[in-house]
């Protein structure tokens, strides 16, 4: 969605900012700045935005908003290979070892789900580690945002036909530009323009392809998200 690459603020989230920036004769400067700073700042300082953000109840009121540009979607991921792993409830999670990022959404919710850290879950700092544990077989499933998944895969030199989807973990919420609350009308509205006037073009469609690559979304699987119960 957003990375630094050669020194460059780049992926589709960026990409696509610029291009409504550009669209609506607003100028742009991006920065990357550590989540907690960039968070607080955005609440405070006038003519700041903040992305990628999943809208939600509680940050309602904190921003304006601006999209909505993606789903977000995290999954449960197996190796194509291991075919004995076939998902069709939560409670079959508790017989597996599952690949998690400390400290995120993922482990809470699979913790809520009867799998603690330690045992259940066996929690690291990066993505990329979990994905190496994966490939190992050290662990069963790892849990990844389709967006990191298919972005580690290409770090690693690593076949997109390598991992398959078991279950979605949870497909709820979108991602979004959040705006200072204090952003004037006029501003939100010529960036929601030029953001649905690219949307009808197909250039927010391209630059998903050209960073998640032929995007399919998998059918006939468990869902898991919260709001299935």
């Amino acid at each position: 969605m957003n990375f630094q690459q050669g020194g460059q603020l780049t992926g589709y989230a960026s990409e696509l900012l610029a291009a409504m920036a550009a669209r609506a004769g607003i100028p742009l400067h991006q920065q990357l700045l550590p989540w907690a700073r960039a968070y607080t700042l955005v609440q405070n300082a006038p003519d700041t935005l903040l992305f990628s953000t999943v809208r939600t109840s509680e940050r309602e009121p904190l921003f304006r908003w601006v999209g909505p540009i993606s789903p977000r979607r995290i999954y449960l991921y197996r190796l194509e290979k291991r075919h004995d792993i076939r998902l069709s409830h939560s409670g079959q999670l508790r017989q597996l070892r599952i690949g998690t990022l400390f400290a995120s959404a993922s482990q809470l919710q699979l913790q809520q789900l009867g799998l603690p850290v330690g045992t259940g879950q066996d929690s690291t700092h990066s993505d990329a580690a979990n994905l190496a544990k994966l490939k190992l077989g050290r662990v069963d499933l790892i849990a990844m945002l389709d967006w990191a998944m298919h972005w580690q895969l290409q770090q690693a030199g690593l076949p997109e036909r390598m991992v398959r989807p078991a279950a979605l973990l949870n497909g709820q919420g979108q991602y979004w530009y959040a705006l200072n609350p204090q952003t004037p009308d006029d501003t939100v509205n010529r960036l929601q323009t030029a953001l649905d006037d690219l949307v009808r073009a197909g250039h927010a469609q391209r630059l998903r392809q050209k960073y998640m690559g032929r995007e399919s979304i998998p059918t006939g699987i468990a869902d898991f998200s919260p709001s299935k119960g």
